[in-house]
C-alpha cells in the first residue's frame, strides 16, 4: 500500500511539472474559450441548441481539455515502456492494478484542474447555475471520461513514445470535432448520427443539465458503457500481450 501511494505521489509530481500538460490540458482550451466564447457572450441559444454560448463552449472546451488530460496517461506508459521502466517495476511488489490505478488517478486529477480553470472562465463570462446543476454536470463529465482513460492505457501499450503524441493529438481533435466541441450538432443527418455514437458527444451534452436539470438519456449511458467496455477489454489485452513479450 505504501509503495502504491509513493508511486502515485511520484506520478503526480512528475505530471504537474510537465509544461506540455498545462498547455494542452489547460492553456490551449482556455485560450480557445475566450477567443470563441468571448465575442458570443450575449448569445443565449447557440445554433438553436437552447444553451448560451459561454456555457456551451465552457463544457465543450472542458471536454477537450479533460480528454487530453486522461489520455496523457498513455504517453507516460509509452515513455516508460521505451525506457524499460515497466520491466523494472514488475520486479517490485507494485501490482499491475496499483500501477494502472495511479495512471488513471493522475489523469483524473489533471482533468480536475482543467475543469476548475475552465469553469472559472465560464463564470467570468456570465455562466450562472444552481449548485446542484454544477455538481450534476461535473459528474457526467467525469463519467464520460472513463472510456478515454481506458483508451489512454490502450494507446500506451500499442504505440511507441515517438508515435503516441501525434496519435493522441489526432484522436482528441477528431473526437472533439465530431463530438460538437466547436459547434452544436443538432437536428438530423449523418454527422448527427455519427456524433451520437461517440463518447465525446455525450461529454459535451452534459451542458444540457443547465436547461432541464436532467442528465443523459438512456442512449448516452449505453454509448459511454459500450465504449468503456470495449476500451477496457482492448487495454487489458494489449497489456497482457506487452507483458508476454518481456
Amino acid at each position: 500500500m505504501n509503495l502504491a501511494l509513493t508511486y502515485t505521489r511520484y506520478e503526480l509530481l512528475r505530471t504537474f511539472r510537465n509544461r506540455r500538460f498545462f498547455f494542452f490540458s489547460i492553456g490551449f482550451p482556455l485560450l480557445f474559450f475566450f477567443v470563441i466564447a468571448g465575442p458570443q457572450k450575449d448569445v443565449h441559444s447557440l445554433g438553436g441548441s437552447g444553451i448560451a454560448a459561454p456555457l456551451y463552449y465552457m463544457v465543450g472546451l472542458t471536454a477537450f481539455g479533460t480528454m487530453n488530460a486522461v489520455l496523457s496517461s498513455g504517453a507516460r506508459i509509452a515513455v516508460e515502456r521505451g525506457a524499460g521502466w515497466n520491466r523494472q517495476l514488475r520486479l517490485t511488489p507494485l501490482s499491475a492494478r496499483a500501477y494502472f490505478r495511479s495512471k488513471v488517478l493522475t489523469g483524473y486529477l489533471m482533468a480536475g484542474s482543467t475543469i476548475v480553470v475552465i469553469y472559472a472562465s465560464g463564470i467570468s463570462l456570465g455562466v450562472s447555475l444552481p449548485l446542484s446543476r454544477w455538481v450534476s454536470m461535473t459528474a457526467l463529465i467525469l463519467v464520460g471520461l472513463i472510456p478515454f482513460a481506458a483508451m489512454g492505457v490502450l494507446f500506451g501499450h500499442i504505440l511507441t513514445a515517438d508515435s503516441i503524441g501525434p496519435a493522441m493529438g489526432g484522436s482528441t481533435a477528431l473526437f472533439a470535432f465530431l463530438g460538437g466541441t466547436w459547434f452544436p450538432i443538432t437536428g438530423s443527418g449523418v454527422l448527427h448520427d455519427i456524433a451520437q455514437l461517440l463518447p465525446s458527444y455525450w461529454l459535451v451534452q452534459a451542458s444540457h443539465v443547465s436547461i432541464s436539470g436532467h442528465g443523459w438519456p438512456a442512449k448516452g449511458w449505453i454509448v459511454i458503457g459500450a465504449w468503456t467496455l470495449v476500451m477496457a477489454v482492448l487495454a487489458a489485452r494489449a497489456y497482457r500481450g506487452d507483458t508476454a513479450r518481456v
